[in-house]
């Protein structure tokens, strides 16, 4: 990345908050968007966007690699490269996630992290398990799996020196709900999923403060009419953000649509769950423990072919909202930045085209990929890349 400079992005379409601005105009001074308009832009460094589209930075909560990099893998450069792959997608914010594993050798992993955390290259980390349902512990090691105790709770916070941002756990376990009262009052967003819970087991949770849905309709129990379960109790509670995996693989296109509808703008946010194999060849990977076969950008696991992650990009997910799931882009934009943005409370400082906000942004052509990714005010791809 070069460093930040001063600079206008004229001619592009502007993916604001209130809707889309044609022939918009970004000063971008200091790493910072200083000003944004439409009209005759102001004097200085113009970079002529030629009519594209430009919206904010991705945010992805939930992503576990990239690059042929593993956030499991005890290997700072080896996330680093997942950070990269994931950035040149336009994923200018993202949260590391951690599969199951023993907790001695989780803290060794969020002590990996910590420095890219510390950097500013990742937003955080989250633990998805080891706290899930081995009913639908889907592709986590069943062997990790474990109750969450108030001790091992306690370990895993102390172990991620304040860099845990989210765990996600099935409430119905013992201890479950006093857990997700444990890691609110830590600041910490407790998620519900790989879950086999009824209804009457998720309601708690989410009294005691779970507001996130982690992946919803996957590695949970379905949907059924006569016990709407995790998926029902969840989507249908203003109080819970949504997660949904929008590679078309996970979810169907209208699934995808019934969702995002139903939970509206402010409940709604696309991850990627990627795996070590996105932006890389097929072949054989490990997630966590466990070896992954990915055929045709598709991770499943080597014992039993269930899912295992993705190979998706933030990118991708947006396009697949857009012209797979028929979302409007301000509908897009709001589900890849702003609201993933305002779950992990840096709303302030990125998620959306206005003044005061970091130069995070991504400039998509006319099919919706990225030509230009500006992140702090520098070119990770683009005119100075």
């Amino acid at each position: 990345m070069t460093r930040a400079e001063e600079f206008v992005l004229t001619g592009g379409r502007l993916a604001c908050p209130d809707g889309v601005l044609e022939q918009g105009w970004l000063s971008v001074s200091g790493g910072l968007l200083s000003a944004v308009g439409t009209g005759t832009p102001p004097e200085g460094v113009h970079v002529d966007l030629g009519g594209s589209l430009v919206v904010p930075g991705f945010v992805d909560t939930h992503c576990h690699g990239g690059g042929g990099g593993s956030f499991s893998g005890a290997d700072a450069e080896e996330a680093a490269r997942a950070v990269a792959a994931h950035r040149g997608h336009g994923t200018t914010t993202l949260v590391a996630s951690l599969v199951s594993d023993p907790v001695p050798v989780l803290a060794e992993r969020m002590a990996a992290l910590a420095e890219l955390v510390e950097d500013g290259d990742l937003a955080g980390i989250h633990l998805e398990g080891p706290f899930i349902a081995q009913a639908r512990c889907g592709a986590h090691d069943p062997g990790a799996l474990r109750e969450p105790d108030t001790s091992t709770v306690d370990t895993l916070l102390e172990a991620g020196r304040g860099h845990i941002r989210m765990v996600t756990l099935a409430p119905e376990l013992t201890g479950g709900v006093k857990a997700v009262r444990q890691l609110t009052e830590s600041g910490v967003l407790a998620a519900i999923g790989h879950t086999d819970g009824v209804e009457e087991q998720i309601r708690p949770a989410v009294e005691a403060g779970a507001t996130v849905a982690t992946h919803l309709f996957n590695g949970m129990r379905p949907l059924h009419h006569r016990e709407p379960g995790p998926i029902g109790a969840m989507l249908d509670d203003e109080r819970v953000t949504i997660e949904l995996i929008c590679d078309l693989v996970h979810v169907h296109p209208t699934v995808l649509r019934l969702a995002a509808r139903h939970a509206g703008t402010d409940r709604t946010v696309l991850v990627t769950d990627a795996m070590s194999a996105t932006d890389a060849a097929d072949g054989t990977y490990r997630l966590g423990r466990l070896a992954v076969d990915v055929r045709d950008g598709v991770a499943t696991l080597a014992g039993n072919g269930a899912l295992a992650g993705s190979t998706l990009t933030m990118d991708a997910a947006f396009r697949n909202l857009v012209r797979g799931a028929r979302l409007s882009v301000t509908e897009a934009v709001r589900a890849t930045s702003g609201r993933p943005a305002e779950l992990l409370g840096i709303a302030d400082r990125t998620g959306s085209l206005r003044p005061g906000l970091q130069a995070d942004l991504v400039v998509l052509d006319d099919d919706l990929r990225p030509t230009g990714v500006l992140r702090r005010g520098g070119w990770v791809v683009g005119p100075d890349s």
